[in-house]
């Protein structure tokens, strides 16, 4: 017993550790978002800034000649959209694999797996074309399109409504109800655990995609941050303290939401992976 409790504190120190070799860039980007630029590269390093520059940095990302603003906007609008889309559509297709019964129903399931093998780069130049010919090139709608659906989504959504007893359905069919009103009364409910881990990992993913809003998007006023920030390295490719206030500006929304949610991510994607 005495073995046991040794390994078990002896592997959480280590875990402490390495959590904080892991967070030291972090908290390094932190620190030179405070500092003058003179004050960023100055070693051995300042953890805690002597001269404290954050309005004038805070100023430079926000009202600067970048609009980092209006990138943000961008951001949102996207990764809001495309999140909503995800729950709507992959949900659907969860459900209609779990509770409909049909024909070639696990066929077709296994063969949506089978699409998860491609990968994203081998599908850009077909989905280029695709978006050139619905005139959609170069534009938000083009992005959410794209992103509405999500095969990894839907597999972790129907694990977890395979779990959902048929009592529940048979009950409400008894009782008249329509297989939209199912889904919607009956399974939506039952399943805010996987669905809140979905959103917010969806969320995540598309506030941080970077690829296709590269390819996809011309314009500057498109830009969601991860393009955005590129300007800022040309803008002030010598002032660190500037992009550490942009690139910390960028990353607080994600540890917002990861810090107040995590428990509810961590759950969701334990019993959505039980009850499969």
């Amino acid at each position: 017993m005495k073995q046991i409790s040794l390994s078990k504190l002896v592997t959480t120190i280590l875990m402490a550790l390495l959590s904080i070799v892991f967070l030291i860039p972090l908290f390094w980007m932190v620190s030179a978002a405070f500092k003058y630029e003179a004050d960023v590269m100055t070693y051995p390093i300042q953890w805690i800034p002597v001269r404290f520059n954050f309005v004038d940095n805070f100023k430079q990302v926000w009202f600067g000649k970048v609009p980092f603003s209006l990138f943000y906007w961008n951001s949102f609008k996207l990764s809001l959209m495309m999140t909503l889309s995800t729950l709507v559509f992959s949900s659907m297709a969860a459900y209609s694999f779990t509770k409909l019964q049909f024909r070639g129903r696990n066929a077709a399931f296994m063969l949506l797996l089978s699409c998860m093998i491609i990968p994203n780069e081998a599908t850009l130049v077909p989905r280029y074309l695709l978006l050139k010919w619905l005139h959609l090139y170069n534009t938000h709608t083009g992005l959410i399109f794209m992103g509405m659906f999500s095969i990894y989504f839907t597999f972790l959504l129907r694990q977890f409504m395979m779990g959902v007893h048929n009592e529940y359905i048979e009950a409400a069919k008894i009782d008249g109800a329509g297989y939209f009103l199912i889904y919607a009364r009956i399974m939506l409910p039952l399943t805010k655990p996987i669905l809140a881990t979905v959103a917010i990992i969806k969320f995540i993913w598309s506030w941080n995609d970077y690829q296709g809003p590269l390819i996809f998007l011309i314009k500057q006023k498109l830009y969601p941050i991860p393009l955005g920030i590129q300007l800022f390295k040309n803008e002030f490719a010598d002032n660190y303290a500037v992009l550490m206030m942009a690139s910390l500006a960028a990353i607080v929304p994600l540890l917002i939401v990861f810090i107040v949610m995590q428990k509810q991510v961590i759950k969701g994607i334990a019993i959505g992976g039980v009850k499969g």
